[in-house]
């Protein structure tokens, strides 16, 4: 069961533009599995390299450059060094990437853990495996 509890209003984009997705995941399987669901992705295996990645290491005086600007952000819940709500966390505190959607991914169905993404500002919870049925979801996002 996946929550799908979200505002499609937070991912604004202009006409034309392609959307950029970050998939942060330690499972190399999943990540290429990502990546071959979405077209236009980067893709990195934990939150301190995802959070280099979007400028938000060094506090927010980094500028986004042309090839880390995201448009919806893919993490993982479970992983060393940094959970996806850890990464979650720091994303939403970050004046610059607020408004990015976040979504996270877990191969466990914990409905407390579920409610504590969503509270604190996930756009959805989708259970692994991922299913092409769950990448048609992220569209909506």
């Amino acid at each position: 069961m996946s929550s799908s509890s979200w505002s499609s209003s937070n991912w604004v984009m202009e006409s034309g533009d392609i959307p950029h997705v970050l998939a942060v995941d330690d499972n190399l399987i999943d990540r290429k599995l990502v990546e071959k669901l979405l077209r236009n992705s980067a893709c990195k295996e934990n939150g301190p390299r995802a959070l280099e990645f979007l400028g938000l290491t060094s506090g927010e005086h980094n500028t986004l450059n042309g090839r880390s600007k995201v448009n919806l952000v893919i993490t993982d819940y479970c992983m060393p060094g940094m959970t996806g709500y850890e990464l979650l966390k720091k994303i939403k505190e970050s004046s610059m990437m607020k408004e990015v959607p976040v979504v996270i991914m877990s191969s466990e169905n914990i409905p407390t853990r579920i409610d504590k993404c969503m509270e604190e500002g996930a756009q959805m919870f989708i259970l692994k495996p991922l299913k092409q049925s769950d990448v048609k979801k992220l569209t909506l996002v």
